[in-house]
């Protein structure tokens, strides 16, 4: 699987796709995040201080901003948001001259959320700068699969300090929900399977389309989400866009019968199984409160490591080795 990555041609530290990250790099980046996660704070409010990180968020967003933001920060740096509510942005202003703009003010690193995919590319392309992209459309949220990847082996007992093409074998992970819509289920599906992972998508034809399976090797569609569940040891949930259904014909009370996540069906069919959720979660409708607060959930964890994991790639992004 190591041979199915593409050199990122952008600067150095640029993280675009998961598709440019080989299974060396995840590795690096995990130890990385080890290293910082075990640092006293004081000492890594030093590694970036000076430096200046620039947040472009074309789309709202609670999570991954702000768990950017505050990664940055505990790494000294200093940071500024443009978001979808500036004036620039408001008025038309390309993302090319914003992005030139940011350089041309001092920014060393980008941060990207833009809503349609392939942004990062432009900007990556324009800048010269290292970019990390925080979630392109219905393209990729590399940084989402990262954290989830960590908390994956956190959770199960794995070496989570660094991993190979074997260190997920014999591990099997159902993504269910609106996954033609989900940027984090690409993500996902492209990069576990290169650590030995089996990746089952599980949802109906609406939100699953059979070309799902060119996502690569070792993912495999599975309809029955009870059928799914007893082969798992991870059940990663996605919320339903509603603001993307446009045009689709899905009786939402018929899927929450075949694909919600409650406790009688983690009970019957995986009753040991981690739950994960990338967020926002839509309580009632992909899943039930009580298993999202329940001890089998990795949910807020995830928002933990992703602090983590954030606060290497933006190492990463600068050149800084520890």
């Amino acid at each position: 699987m190591e041979g199915t990555f593409q050199t990122s041609p952008y600067a150095p530290g640029s993280l675009i796709t998961v598709a440019s990250l080989s299974v060396a790099e995840t590795s690096s980046i995990l130890s990385t995040t080890a290293k910082l996660a075990a640092m006293p704070a004081a000492e890594k409010a030093t590694l970036l201080a000076g430096r200046r990180i620039a947040l472009l968020f074309y789309e709202s967003s609670t999570r991954t901003r702000t768990s950017f933001e505050l990664a940055a920060k505990s790494l000294g740096a200093t940071t500024t948001l443009v978001s979808d509510k500036s004036s620039s942005i408001e008025k038309g202003e390309s993302l090319k001259d914003t992005g030139l703009t940011l350089r041309a003010l001092g920014a060393e690193c980008i941060i990207l959320r833009h809503n349609a995919g392939g942004a990062p590319f432009v900007l990556a392309r324009t800048t010269g700068l290292p970019v990390l992209n925080a979630g392109d459309g219905m393209h990729q949220h590399p940084s989402q699969a990262l954290l989830d990847l960590r908390t994956i082996l956190t959770r199960l007992g794995l070496d989570a300090t660094r991993v190979d093409e074997t260190s997920l074998k014999g591990v099997t992970v159902t993504i269910t929900g609106d996954i033609r819509h989900s940027r984090v289920a690409r993500s996902n599906a492209m990069l576990l399977p290169r650590l030995g992972a089996k990746v089952l998508l599980c949802g109906p034809p609406e939100l699953l389309p059979e070309e799902a399976l060119t996502l690569g090797e070792g993912v495999e569609i599975v309809r029955d989400f009870d059928t799914a569940l007893r082969r798992s040891q991870v059940a990663m949930m996605l919320r339903i866009q509603r603001e993307r259904l446009a045009g689709l014909e899905l009786d939402l009370t018929e899927y929450t019968t075949n694909y919600q996540l409650n406790e009688d069906r983690l009970a019957r069919c995986a009753p040991k199984a981690l739950v994960m959720h990338p967020g926002p979660m839509i309580r009632g409708l992909e899943i039930q409160g009580e298993v999202a607060d329940g001890p089998n959930s990795a949910i807020e964890d995830q928002v933990g490591h992703g602090l983590a994991v954030r606060a290497a790639l933006l190492v990463r992004a600068l050149g800084v080795e520890l």
